[in-house]
């Protein structure tokens, strides 16, 4: 995925969830949208250097989104939550993802289980439906860990209830960490943040859904899905 009309800036804070204030090179300061409704733990310190796209779009409220922040002065990581589904499929369609070729179609955001869409379904002869649940990892913790959640998600808690629900109905079901972050070398539940999801996760995995987690290669103009990453449950 390209990244075009990236400005360089200094984050000066994140607050009310979609904003964040950003000093750009020239001593300016800007408000940005701020595309993630988590808690951005690690992600958000004032005086990170980040990257906000301009959308060059005079009309909108603000221009700027925040794409990109440098995390302990070393990692690049993609903050935008908006992208994780967008990366995914291409990196299906490019062969990255091992796991999930050989279908014939993918389809975005098709209803099902419990008034639910699902972020891809894919679609071959021969195979079996298979739907694919997308979560942004972004939660460095030490020696390389990434944990999910990095808050509370009762909405994470019923997407695995769905997941399960497909498996047993004879469908395949897979819970895809998408990792848009430098620094994340292995993932797992944040057991510390939201022990009844990590439960859950692991009564999921242990019915049959499968959990998948695939790092990117970054850069100021681009991120690309690249590697696999191993889960520990």
């Amino acid at each position: 995925m390209k990244l075009d009309n990236m400005i360089e800036g200094r984050l000066i804070k994140r607050y009310k969830r979609f904003l964040a204030d950003v000093e750009l090179a020239d001593g300016s300061q800007v408000t940005a949208h701020c595309p993630n409704t988590g808690s951005m733990k690690h992600c958000a310190e004032p005086g990170s250097r980040v990257w906000l796209q301009d959308s060059g779009n005079p009309k909108r409220k603000y221009p700027l989104g925040w794409e990109l922040v440098e995390v302990d002065q070393q990692y690049l990581c993609c903050i935008n939550t908006g992208r994780a589904n967008h990366l995914i499929r291409e990196g299906i369609e490019n062969g990255v993802i091992s796991e999930l070729q050989g279908y014939d179609s993918i389809r975005a955001e098709v209803k099902y289980g419990e008034n639910s869409r699902i972020d891809l379904l894919l679609e071959g002869e021969g195979k079996p439906l298979t739907y694919v649940e997308i979560k942004n990892l972004t939660l460095l913790e030490d020696e390389g860990w990434g944990s999910f959640p990095d808050a509370v998600t009762t909405r994470g808690a019923k997407h695995l209830r769905e997941l399960m629900a497909m498996v047993e109905q004879g469908h395949r079901a897979v819970l895809l960490f998408c990792v848009p972050h430098e620094g994340i070398e292995k993932a797992r539940p944040a057991d510390q943040i939201d022990p009844k999801y990590g439960q859950l996760l692991r009564e999921a995995a242990a019915a049959g859904v499968e959990v998948l987690a695939y790092g990117a290669r970054l850069s100021p103009s681009e991120v690309r899905i690249s590697h696999p990453v191993p889960v520990s449950l």
